[in-house]
């Protein structure tokens, strides 16, 4: 048989280690194991009702044929009415476009614009597939450690010393996966007077956890807090997260129309557009009945407080509040060093996480997967009772070590 050879640009790049954590722990479900998967971004939420029936009207009208590149106008039009109505952006449909979940909507713009060797800075921790998909670009991820000392943000300081002639990009993601941290406008004010240093330098704002914030923390997004910055700015969201439409892959951007226009070159040559399906149920999303959004923000906000203050009440785990999204990093530089009732030494987080689910059926994810350790990731984003559950597991892993 002839030996596959793969592409060299995919050397260093494997499947993330959040798929393959949750691969292990759905094959150990279904060998019946009682594992408890805390490892997935998805909300338990159903998408709701008035969405789903949109979707099933335009499959009965006949809305299943190809639709214009990057999206059609109806989605565009909806888009431009959510930037202006959230966060007072004006763009013109031609600074507009959507793709096939906000994962399609990085690589177009990474694809579109990078040449081999060029810079991307990247606060970590990071969300995995951003510094893959720089790579598959072409692109260098300039990764900058962003730990406790500095609340998990990105200091001006940090990024003044990361720029170089080759930086391209910076990527900021507020609320942030996996620290859930958030960037309000005076935290952003500094970054973006760097930039404004730096006019060769853009900006690529992922805002996709933007209607999962909590308390008194105000979501802001960069091209709203700095308009001088608009024109390299571009501001990326998705229905995924807010609207529980995971499955349904439909990301979108604004930006400036040259940046736009050859993302679409990059989009005609893959997916064209993503499914009309989706996309009818999305402009059902973003002109539709808003109040589920709080009603579900309240409810992940009720599970984030139950798992911050069960983390912290273990020793040698300290875990900081989150601010958005649903999910906690918790650092367990703690219990490293520390040895498992079966003997084994936890060196690493990777160790720790590694512990919790071969020996109490909790999977969750080693903060090496996003760039920074010793910390480990919850996903929030389950039933009660089974994070009530899973704490509880957790506590009798931690309690175990000696």
């Amino acid at each position: 048989m002839a030996q596959f050879r793969r592409a060299r640009r995919l050397d260093p790049i494997e499947v993330s280690e959040i798929l393959t954590i949750g691969a292990k722990a759905a094959e150990m479900k279904r060998e019946g194991a009682p594992v408890i998967i805390l490892g997935a971004g998805e909300p338990d939420f159903d998408t709701p009702e008035h969405i789903k029936e949109a979707a099933a009207a335009a499959m009965r009208a006949g809305e299943t044929k190809y639709t214009a590149l990057g999206g059609t106008l109806a989605l565009r039009q909806a888009i431009q009415a959510k930037f202006q109505r959230d966060n007072g952006l004006d763009y013109a449909l031609d600074e507009i476009v959507a793709g096939t979940g906000a994962k399609e909507i990085l690589f177009d713009a990474f694809m579109a614009s990078l040449n081999p060797g060029d810079e991307v800075i990247v606060p970590t921790p990071y969300w995995t597939s951003y510094s893959d998909i720089i790579r598959i670009a072409g692109g260098e991820p300039v990764l900058v450690p962003c730990g406790d000392d500095t609340g998990f943000r990105l200091t001006a300081d940090r990024l003044e010393a990361a720029i170089t002639p080759r930086t391209r990009w910076l990527l900021l993601n507020s609320p942030s996966n996996p620290a859930g941290v958030g960037y309000s406008a005076a935290d952003y004010q500094p970054l973006l007077e760097v930039l404004l240093r730096h006019p060769d330098v853009w900006l690529m704002a992922d805002d996709m956890y933007e209607h999962i914030t909590y308390g008194s923390f105000e979501f802001a997004t960069p091209a709203q807090v700095e308009p001088r910055l608009k024109d390299r700015v571009l501001t990326v969201n998705g229905v995924s997260k807010a609207y529980a439409m995971t499955g349904w892959r439909l990301g979108y951007a604004g930006g400036p129309k040259a940046l736009i226009d050859a993302m679409k070159v990059v989009q005609s040559q893959s997916t064209s557009h993503p499914s009309s399906i989706s996309q009818a149920a999305a402009v059902a999303a973003l002109n539709g009945p808003q109040a589920v959004l709080a009603e579900r923000r309240d409810s992940f906000q009720a599970r984030r407080d139950l798992v911050v203050e069960a983390l912290n009440a273990m020793e040698g785990i300290t875990c900081p509040v989150p601010e958005g999204a649903f999910y906690t990093f918790a650092n367990c530089a703690g219990l490293l060093g520390k040895r498992t009732p079966e003997g084994q030494v936890l060196e690493t987080d990777a160790d720790f996480c590694a512990y919790l689910l071969d020996q109490h059926h909790v999977a969750v994810v080693p903060g090496r997967a996003f760039g920074i350790s010793p910390y480990f990731r919850i996903s929030y984003a389950t039933s009660e009772a089974e994070l009530r559950e899973a704490l509880s597991r957790i506590g009798g892993a931690v309690a175990a070590l000696r």
